[in-house]
């Protein structure tokens, strides 16, 4: 086999990752007047360009990609793809990158190129994986080999759940798909992480690489892509597949491919470790063991493709393609892009007819290889490669400007998802490699600008719809400070928002921590950590607050909720009223809050309950008052019904104990607002809104009733036929047939009535109407529960012309009482406790 060696010195470095080689190679190709260095990834390139244009200044350094062109004009170091390297441009150094992938079935057969033919003027050299030793050898007989140790240990730590990896910690898949779906397990556990894949720009990539170098995450979800060069902060990698498809069908890693993953795990001194995910389960023993000695079978074979092309016919071009490989150690590459893409323009009838002399077919030749950076549309790739071959090959030979405007205007938009952002991205990087073809543009600089700025805008784009759907910044930070001991920074805003260390986690509503609305599951759990860690003091700075605050600061709702009011924030609910053991006495409940207890909690408590009691006491005092109050016999007990009953009792439950008060009985009672009337006995002061409103409350709330049932809106109205006549009977109300009447309104209605019956029969004017509250229509049932009887009038030809008359109550006797004290069952006073149940 003939090779166009040069009696230049050639080197190959070999070791695992992790060895220093790249850094060698570097200061080597320094140290000579002139150099050039292929890496296997454009983002390799960039970063390497990026860091000796640091040390020897942007006018001495050209940068070469398939993408990308930064040819100064004194520059004396190329930093390239292998693909792209200027091998017509001599140089003192050149070195190649990863040369193990001299096997790979996709692009070996490049890389085997340079390994055969591309040399600097005074020194080569290859660095790659040691288990290229051999076959290198045999194909270079007097090449120079030296192999570097790891600098650092590389250690199995076994299976570990994706919620028990450490920090700094990469897992590695092979699809987009798993990609993404292990992305969005880790932002719900562990906050968030970076997604490095292969089919990301350059651009995109970098910045999701610096957002896990930066810290803000502590994982990265990626492909493969990480194992070729990407020097990261990673202490472990874990496996979540060990199986790829390599283009061809599935299929199992190879150990060297493993190792060349794992060995991402610690850099330069500092140790790294490598291990799967439960669902892998645990590695071979023998492939561990291969992967932490870094001994592994040598490569047998590498990919070859003729460099010597027939350009004198299409069929001639096309047979020199397979022309079979000078050396047993090589394997010609099948089925490569460019190979298959000019096979399919050779099909097409216009591609046939003028490519027909040498200059027509390395023009398409060319054009066959530009890359399909979509790799799924080999059609559509197919179309567009024909279309400028049409135009290249016609008169003129250039790209039409509104053509190509046409192509590229529609992709410049960075609205849709993950996946339209990342189809869009690979059709301009085609663009953009075909701008850097400037014999085929007019204006070639102008198309290199353009489709630059798209690729930039849709990669910045596509790193934030990346960052939005996998990072939870909250989340992740948090994570990292309730790991450790140290105190967080957090306030609460005056409108209750809870900031931690300037992270929005909640709202705090007096003692009520809400988290985020849009947490849920662990990442909520996670905010009220930090809340419960963050906000102890400002707990019981309110607690002291609440203990001084004055009553008029509380102030109880309609559904037994009492409310702080707490300025500057609005009215904050603290406790809710429970069943007591009586139903003017209920008990306190404070609202559930993870971060009130202890001390804090009792002192809160307590003074909720001091404010209860006072407010009862003025609200219901009248009660109070009567029961302590010096009566003699027959009042006594009156008074003990009436505040038992909450202030109002029916009079003809009570007929025989009010006939038995004395004039200065009833004088007592009078002064202490009790009101006897011919239908009901009541507390006047307890038949206002307010009491009316706090009775319907606690008599619901000693009921069991979870949604309170609320009081009549006003004095009188329709009865609820759902709720029966002892509700309303608590509350001071009389059921009147189909209506309900305020006790003192029923006293001056019952009043009216006796004016017109001591005339005789009287009939049901709309002056009754207007007393009862009600239609007219409704006065005759409002009259039979008053005990008044109806008759039709005789002179009257409607049978509902009706005349009222008194009926005659018979007299009651005394109530009848048990040996306990307690009222008979068919006594009057055991129907009236049904009706007023006391607790």
């Amino acid at each position: 086999m003939q090779h166009r060696f040069s009696a230049s010195r050639v080197v190959a470095v070999l070791g695992p990752t992790n060895t220093g080689k790249t850094h060698l190679a570097i200061d080597r190709m320094l140290g000579h007047a002139s150099g050039m260095i292929g890496f296997p990834l454009r983002l390799l390139a960039r970063e390497n360009y990026d860091r000796i244009c640091k040390l020897k200044g942007a006018g001495s350094v050209a940068l070469v990609t398939g993408e990308e062109r930064i040819m100064p004009p004194g520059a004396r170091w190329f930093v390239c793809t292998v693909e792209a390297m200027p091998l017509d441009r001599r140089v003192e150094f050149l070195a190649v990158d990863e040369i193990q992938l001299c096997a790979d079935w996709e692009r070996g057969h490049i890389f085997t190129e340079r390994l055969l033919h591309a040399r600097g003027l005074s020194e080569t050299m290859f660095l790659g994986a040691e288990t290229m030793k051999p076959l290198i050898q045999r194909l270079i007989p007097d090449i120079e080999i030296t192999t570097r140790p790891r600098f650092s240990s590389l250690t199995y730590a076994g299976p570990k759940k994706l919620s028990r990896l450490p920090r700094r910690s990469a897992i590695v898949a092979f699809s987009a798909t798993d990609v993404y779906a292990l992305a969005e397990q880790v932002r719900r556990t562990r906050g968030g992480c970076a997604v490095v894949l292969g089919a990301l720009s350059p651009r995109a990539r970098n910045a999701q690489v610096d957002l896990y170098q930066s810290g803000e995450v502590d994982y990265m979800v990626a492909t493969d892509a990480i194992g070729m060069g990407l020097n990261m902060d990673l202490e472990h990698v874990a496996f979540a597949r060990i199986s790829k498809f390599d283009g061809q069908s599935p299929r199992r890693l190879t150990a060297p491919e493993m190792a060349q993953i794992a060995g991402r795990a610690g850099r330069y001194m500092r140790d790294g470790s490598f291990g799967t995910l439960p669902e892998v389960g645990a590695l071979d023993a023998d492939l561990i063991e291969a992967i932490e000695t870094h001994r592994f079978d040598p490569i047998e074979t590498l990919q070859w493709r003729t460099a010597k092309l027939d350009f004198r016919s299409l069929e001639g071009l096309l047979r020199s393609l397979d022309a079979p490989p000078p050396h047993p150690a090589l394997k010609r590459k099948r089925d490569a892009e460019d190979h298959l893409t000019l096979q399919a323009m050779a099909k097409l009838p216009e591609v046939r007819e003028t490519a027909t002399n040498p200059k027509a077919l390395r023009l398409l030749w060319d054009i066959c290889q530009i890359p399909d950076f979509r790799k799924t549309m080999a059609e559509a790739h197919v179309r567009l490669l024909q279309q400028i071959y049409s135009h290249l090959s016609a008169r003129g030979g250039r790209l039409p400007n509104e053509w190509v405007k046409g192509q590229i205007i529609r992709l410049d938009r960075t609205d849709g998802d993950i996946d339209q952002l990342s189809t869009r991205i690979a059709y301009i990087r085609t663009w953009t490699y075909i701008s850097h073809r400037p014999e085929w543009l007019r204006d070639a600089g102008e198309w290199q600008d353009r489709t630059r700025a798209i690729e930039d805008r849709l990669s910045d784009a596509l790193h934030e719809k990346l960052t939005q759907r996998f990072v939870d910044r909250r989340g992740a930070f948090l994570i990292k400070r309730l790991d450790g001991q140290e105190a967080l920074l957090a306030g609460v805003t005056a409108e209750g928002s809870v900031v931690v260390e300037g992270h929005p986690v909640g709202r705090l509503d007096g003692f009520l921590f809400t988290p985020d609305e849009t947490a849920e599951g662990l990442e909520a759990k996670r905010l009220l950590t930090a809340a419960r860690r963050s906000l102890s003091l400002e707990i019981q700075r309110r607690a002291a607050l609440l203990n001084a605050a004055a009553d008029e600061d509380i102030s109880l709702t309609p559904d037994g909720t009492l409310l702080w009011h707490h300025p500057p924030a609005a009215p904050a609910p603290l406790a809710r009223l429970a069943p007591g053991p009586r139903w003017g006495q209920p008990a306190l409940d404070l609202l559930p809050s993870d971060l009130l207890d202890g001390e804090p909690r009792a002192r809160v408590l307590e003074r909720l309950q001091r404010w209860v009691r006072a407010h009862l006491a003025t609200a219901l005092g009248p009660l109070d008052t009567l029961r302590s109050a010096d009566l003699s016999g027959a009042a006594r007990g009156l008074a003990f019904e009436l505040a038992e009953a909450g202030g109002t009792l029916a009079r003809a439950a009570v007929t025989i104990a009010v006939e038995k008060l004395t004039k200065a009985d009833r004088s007592a009672l009078g002064r202490l607002g009790v009101r006897l009337g011919t239908e009901t006995i009541y507390l006047d002061a307890l038949l206002k809104p307010p009491a009316i409103s706090l009775k319907a409350l606690l008599h619901s709330i000693a009921d069991g009733q979870r949604v309170p049932t609320p009081a009549p809106a006003g004095p009188a109205g329709p009865r609820n036929p759902g709720l029966p006549d002892a509700w309303y009977e608590r509350l001071g109300f009389v059921v009147l047939g189909p209506r309900i009447v305020r006790a003192d309104l029923v006293e001056r209605l019952a009043q009216a009535v006796r004016e017109k019956a001591a005339q005789g029969p009287f009939a049901a004017d709309e002056s009754l109407s207007r007393l009862a509250f009600c239609k007219p229509t409704e006065v005759p049932a409002v009259l039979a529960a008053l005990g008044y009887r109806g008759r039709p009038a005789p002179e009257a030809d409607d049978a509902a012309d009706l005349r009222f008359t008194r009926r005659r109550r018979r007299p009651q006797r005394a109530p009848e009482r048990s040996s306990q004290g307690a009222a008979r069952p068919d006594s009057p006073f055991a129907k009236l406790r049904e009706m007023v149940p006391i607790p």
